[in-house]
């Protein structure tokens, strides 16, 4: 079994990409502090890169900024690539499955400015703000990314 539960802060602004096939990806950074101090009485972070998918993508990109507070259900995904020195590159990330807006919204706008609409989630993906869902509509496994 592969799943990850996450609750941290934002290290920076959500970035959203589409890809050719033309669906929405968000990039997060989380900070997520360890549950114990080290031996200098300091309570490190770990941080880590979640990435959400299409409508959980637009909800994140659209209300979340800096520093805000989230918990992520996900699971670990490592992948490799070859950098420019010809060396082989390993990145672990989350891909997010849930994403709860746990901080407050300050009552801004979202980051678009447009006024924000109620839309359903899609298959097990659950989105938690600014709006309550109040139904699950079904998706086909078709059309996961992964």
């Amino acid at each position: 079994m592969n799943k990850v539960f996450l609750t941290g802060n934002l290290t920076r602004d959500p970035e959203m990409r589409t890809t050719q096939s033309g669906i929405n990806v968000c990039t997060l950074g989380i900070a997520v502090q360890r549950r114990f101090a080290n031996q200098q009485g300091v309570r490190e972070a770990d941080f880590f890169n979640v990435i959400a998918w299409r409508q959980l993508a637009d909800l994140c990109g659209r209300y979340l900024t800096k520093g805000r507070k989230i918990a992520v259900v996900g699971s670990l995904q490592t992948r490799t690539y070859d950098a420019q020195d010809g060396t082989k590159r390993y990145v672990t990330e989350i891909q997010a499955d849930e994403i709860e807006f746990l901080s407050p919204n300050d009552g801004s706008r979202p980051r678009d400015e447009a006024p924000a609409r109620e839309t359903q989630p899609v298959g097990a993906v659950h989105e938690s703000a600014p709006y309550q869902p109040t139904q699950m509509v079904e998706s086909d496994d078709d059309e996961l990314p992964f």
